[in-house]
């Protein structure tokens, strides 16, 4: 039974074989970083607090990560070890669970900011949050992404623990009056920033590993 169980989870597990589902996260995670810093950082008036520029940024970064990754996909990984069919559940699944967490996270956000809610002390559990979801999503299938995981969860504690001037230096401004929402947003961007960065590195490394150790058949007639 565990083998037919390893088996049935071979098509998900081999989507970031190339590293390329932890680059489209890292990629995210610091696509809206960007976004939080601009609006951070500029006036009320400013264009990156309009409704219309944010729908724009969205289609563009998402078509970003779409049309990259499956440039990978197609130019790297499926010429190497073959294209894999994902079954309509597995492709369904990650959608649902994403469009159900995303919008729910945000929300709060929203209100936390509205109304000036501290809820910064519990702004490491959404730190230990994304170290699990890497850690089912990608640690169980390569062992030495286990290192990631134990990175995730020490940035979280570190985080905890930093003063409040560290979040204010990522977040002061005229736009953000309140301390409490300035040590929200400071503290979410931390987060997007880090945990952006080292998907993006673990993503690289596992793209360099993969390039290194598979190689693409020779074409007939050479």
């Amino acid at each position: 039974m565990d083998q037919v169980g390893s088996i049935l989870e071979r098509p998900k597990l081999y989507y970031n074989i190339d590293g390329v589902g932890e680059l489209g996260g890292g990629f995210t995670m610091l696509g809206f970083a960007l976004l939080m810093w601009l609006q951070a950082h500029s006036p009320s008036g400013a264009i990156w607090h309009q409704m219309y520029a944010f729908v724009v940024y969205m289609v563009v970064m998402f078509s970003i990560i779409h049309y990259g990754t499956k440039a990978i996909k197609n130019h790297i990984t499926y010429p190497r070890t073959g294209f894999v069919e994902y079954r309509k559940r597995d492709r369904v699944r990650p959608g649902i669970m994403a469009a159900l967490v995303a919008p729910l996270a945000l929300v709060g956000l929203f209100v936390a900011r509205r109304y000036h809610w501290d809820i910064t002390a519990a702004m490491p559990l959404f730190g230990l949050l994304l170290a699990a979801s890497y850690a089912w999503g990608f640690a169980r299938a390569v062992r030495w992404k286990w290192v990631v995981v134990c990175a995730m969860t020490l940035v979280s504690s570190v985080i905890a623990f930093l003063p409040a001037s560290s979040f204010e230096a990522l977040a002061d401004d005229s736009s953000v009056t309140h301390p409490v929402r300035t040590k929200l947003v400071g503290a979410f961007l931390l987060y997007l920033m880090v945990y952006g960065t080292v998907l993006l590195i673990s993503g690289g490394i596992s793209l360099w590993l993969y390039l290194r150790h598979t190689q693409a058949p020779a074409q007939e007639g050479q």
